[in-house]
């Protein structure tokens, strides 16, 4: 007769019923099923007894759901961002939560340095305007006038964690001049890497052709790149969004578009998604006649995808659920 595994893992959400790679780290330790949820209402019945959760982006964990687990040793959260956990309510039920912080770091900031180039290089616009035009006559570099060379122009990071760091040294290797701002830093990280750090977010938006966020979504982030910042950017500049959608008013990109504050923006994140079909951003994107039309890339919040990014998150979220079955040390707790 087989032995009953001595524990119960949930995996909340995303993962549907393919689950070897997590019942591979827990071999007989501990059964693991799926709930096929896609909102807080569907775990009921589901989470309440098991000793783990793992949770990816398509449900929230709130103090509602918090407060009827029993006897649930970690929630273990697929991914970097943790702002779909009631935090303090886990904290309060002495339950802790990890992430895995670095099982898209490359690819992320690949992405982010790949649209910084279509960017500046004009590769999105001329494909975009080659694609809609009618006319022989745009065949031509002229239709992306002016691009600049990259050696010696400035790249901001707003955000100095793992990502940001690595898309820091794929901008060196541009030969660009990388500077950063995030407040919550201790000192040296410029000297280490050869970067300079600024002040204010307010410097670095004023004096960089390209701004990339980096920044996890926080109170203290929450509309962080409003209007008003944009606005202090030099002409022609460039902004890339592969962070949070909610650290971004993507309101404020279309009008940066046609006064030519921004002389393009790629956006892999967006505060709700999908978007509706009146989101501002959207709108112009989508509309012909803006000059966000071509100047815009969207993207379906894809930044962090690969196939082997994708196996790290499970089998690494598995990993640290594992440790707190078996009482060992745990990472990468953030409450």
């Amino acid at each position: 007769m087989a032995t009953q595994s001595p524990y119960h893992v949930v995996v909340a959400d995303f993962i549907t019923d393919d689950l070897e790679h997590e019942r591979n780290v827990f071999g007989k330790l501990a059964r693991v099923t799926a709930t096929n949820a896609f909102s807080e209402q569907d775990l009921v019945g589901h989470v309440e007894n098991c000793d783990a959760i793992m949770l990816f982006h398509n449900v929230a964990l709130t103090e509602q759901t918090i407060g009827r687990l029993e006897c649930c040793k970690l929630i273990a959260r697929c991914g970097v961002g943790v702002d779909n956990v009631d935090l303090d309510a886990a904290r309060a039920r002495g339950i802790p939560v990890s992430n895995v912080p670095d099982y898209g770091t490359e690819e992320v900031a690949d992405s982010a340095i790949g649209m910084a180039l279509a960017l500046t290089r004009g590769f999105s616009r001329m494909n975009s305007q080659l694609r809609d035009s009618e006319h022989d006559g745009v065949w031509a570099y002229e239709q992306a006038a002016p691009l600049f060379r990259l050696r010696g122009r400035t790249f901001g990071i707003v955000g100095f964690g793992r990502i940001g760091v690595a898309t820091a040294l794929r901008a060196k290797t541009l030969g660009m001049d990388v500077q950063f701002y995030d407040p919550l830093l201790p000192d040296g990280y410029d000297k280490m890497l050869g970067v300079r750090r600024v002040e204010t977010i307010e410097e670095l938006f004023a004096t960089s052709l390209v701004v990339s966020l980096h920044c996890p979504s926080t109170p203290q982030t929450k509309g962080l790149v409003s209007h008003e910042l944009i606005e202090q950017m030099q002409p022609g500049s460039y902004l890339v969004n592969t962070a949070r959608g909610n650290v971004l008013d993507t309101s404020a990109i279309p009008p940066a578009i046609a006064s030519g504050k921004l002389a393009g923006a790629a956006i892999d994140v967006l505060a709700n998604e999908p978007p509706p079909v009146d989101d501002p951003l959207i709108a112009a994107w989508r509309d012909p006649s803006h000059p966000a039309h071509h100047r815009v890339i969207v993207n379906p919040h894809a930044a962090f995808y690969c196939e082997e990014g994708l196996i790290d998150m499970r089998v690494k979220a598995a990993k640290s659920c594992q440790r707190a079955l078996l009482g060992e040390p745990l990472r990468n707790i953030v409450n």
